[in-house]
C-alpha cells in the first residue's frame, strides 16, 4: 500500500488510509514471533515514507525505524505491539481474519495503524523534529517475550523516553487516560502437577488420590489473597485450567492445574510466590503426593513516570477528552520498558462492543485518530521537555 504525505492531522484522507491499513492487518493476523508478513508490510510502509530501518538481526520479526536529525543526542521511542491471539474469530466483518484460529482480539491492529498514522505525520513534519524519533513495532507481546527481546537487542540503549498505549474498549473513541504511577499488575503464571498412585475408584484406600489433593490445594491457595495481602491493595489468584483422569471408575495417577497470580506491588508478588510454594508443598505432603511446580515470571508492575505522565496528560487534553482509567489486573509487557526507561503508557478509547480477547471484538475505527495524536503530539512535546531540561 502506497503511503501518502498528509499535512493536516484531522485529514479525512489520513483516517480513511488508516482504516484501510487496520482492516488489512486485522484480516491477516499472525501469532507471536510469527509476524513475518506483518513485519514486511510495516517495513515497506515506513521505507516509502523515508524512514531508516534499523531492525537488529537478533529480532526475527518486528520493525525498528527512525526519523529525525542525526546531530541530536535525544532519542524518543514510540512503541506498538504487532502480534495476534490464538482465537477463532466469530465476527461477521467483511475484513475478518483469513487465518483460521488467529485473530487480532486484543486490538494490536488498532495500535499498529495508529503508530503508522503518526509515522506519516512525523515524516510530513520533519522540520519540527529536533529529536530523533524511533518507532518500535514490537513482536510477541502476548507471550511476554517481545519487550525483553527488544531491550536485549540494544536498540533502546540511547533512548531518553518511551511511550505507548493500549486500546480500551470501555472508553469511547476520542477519549484517553494518561496518569502517573501504577497502571497494570505484575503477572505470574503457574502450573502444578500432583502425582499419586492410581487404582480402582471402589478402593481409594489402596490408592493415593491426586484429585482430592488438587481440590484442597486450589481452595487453600485462595488464602494468599484473602488472608495475606492487604485488602486495600488489589490482587487476584485465578486457577483457570484443571486436568486429570480419563474415565469414571478409576482414580488417576496424576492431576494438574494452572493459572495466574496478579499483584500491584513487588512486595506482594514476592510474598505471593513464597506463600504459593508453601501451600502447594504443604498440601502435597498432607495427601502423600509428589509435586512439581512450574512458575513463569511475566511482566512486573507497569509504572508510569509521574512527571512525564503529567506533562503528556496536560498536552493530551488539547486533542482528546481526558478521562481516568484505574489500574487494571491485566498484564502488559510494556512494563519491561518502564523498568528501564522513563515511560508513559496511555489507554486510548476504542469503543468496542465487547472486552479484549473476545472472539467477537469489533473496535471503533474513529478512535484511531486519538492513537495517532497521542503518538505524534507526545513525541513533539517530549522533545521540547527534554530540551527544557538541558537548559
Amino acid at each position: 500500500m502506497k503511503s501518502k504525505s498528509i499535512s493536516k492531522i484531522e485529514s479525512p484522507t489520513l483516517l480513511s488510509q488508516l482504516k484501510e491499513i487496520r482492516h488489512y492487518l486485522h484480516q491477516h493476523p499472525e501469532l507471536s514471533d510469527q509476524e513475518f508478513k506483518t513485519t514486511k508490510f510495516i517495513t515497506s510502509f515506513l521505507e516509502q515514507l523515508g524512514y531508516k530501518i534499523i531492525t537488529p538481526a537478533s529480532l526475527k520479526t518486528g520493525v525498528i525505524a527512525e526519523i529525525g536529525p542525526n546531530e541530536t543526542s535525544n532519542v524518543i521511542a514510540l512503541r506498538s505491539d504487532i502480534d495476534a491471539l490464538p482465537i477463532d474469530e466469530q465476527t461477521d466483518l467483511n475484513f475478518a481474519s483469513e487465518n483460521a484460529g488467529v485473530m487480532h482480539a486484543c486490538g494490536h491492529d488498532f495500535h499498529m495503524a495508529s503508530l503508522m498514522g503518526a509515522a506519516v505525520l512525523l515524516a510530513d513534519n520533519q522540520s519540527k523534529l529536533t529529536s530523533k524519533i524511533r518507532l518500535v513495532f514490537q513482536p510477541a507481546e502476548e507471550t511476554n517475550a517481545g519487550a525483553r527481546e527488544v531491550i536485549e537487542s540494544g536498540v533502546l540503549n540511547d533512548v531518553a523516553a518511551i511511550i505507548g498505549f493500549h486500546n480500551e474498549p470501555t472508553l469511547a473513541a476520542g477519549e484517553i487516560s494518561v496518569s502517573g504511577g501504577v497502571q497494570d499488575a505484575a503477572v505470574d503464571q503457574f502450573k502444578v502437577t500432583l502425582k499419586g498412585i492410581g487404582g480402582h475408584a471402589a478402593h481409594p484406600n489402596q490408592d493415593v488420590d491426586p484429585i482430592v489433593g488438587l481440590a484442597s490445594t486450589i481452595t487453600s491457595l485462595q488464602t494468599i489473597v484473602s488472608r495475606n495481602i492487604d485488602p486495600i491493595q488489589p490482587s487476584v489468584l485465578s486457577v483457570t485450567h484443571i486436568e486429570s483422569g480419563s474415565t469414571w471408575n478409576a482414580i488417576p495417577d496424576e492431576a494438574w492445574f494452572e493459572g495466574t497470580l496478579r499483584t500491584f506491588s513487588d512486595a506482594d508478588a514476592k510474598m505471593g510466590k513464597e506463600k504459593f510454594y508453601q501451600i502447594v508443598q504443604g498440601q502435597a505432603a498432607t495427601y502423600g503426593l509428589d509435586v512439581n511446580i512450574e512458575w513463569i515470571e511475566g511482566p512486573r508492575v507497569l509504572k508510569n513516570d509521574d512527571e512525564l505522565a503529567k506533562v503528556l496528560a496536560d498536552d493530551a487534553q488539547h486533542y482528546a477528552k481526558l478521562v481516568n482509567v484505574p489500574p487494571t489486573p491485566g498484564g502488559e509487557d510494556f512494563a519491561f520498558y518502564t523498568d528501564k526507561l522513563p515511560s508513559v503508557f496511555a489507554e486510548v478509547g476504542s469503543g468496542a462492543n465487547v472486552g479484549l480477547h473476545h472472539s467477537n471484538l469489533v473496535v471503533d475505527d474513529d478512535g484511531l485518530m486519538t492513537g495517532v495524536k497521542w503518538f505524534y503530539h507526545s513525541a513533539l512535546r517530549l522533545q521540547d521537555y527534554l530540551e527544557e531540561g538541558e537548559q
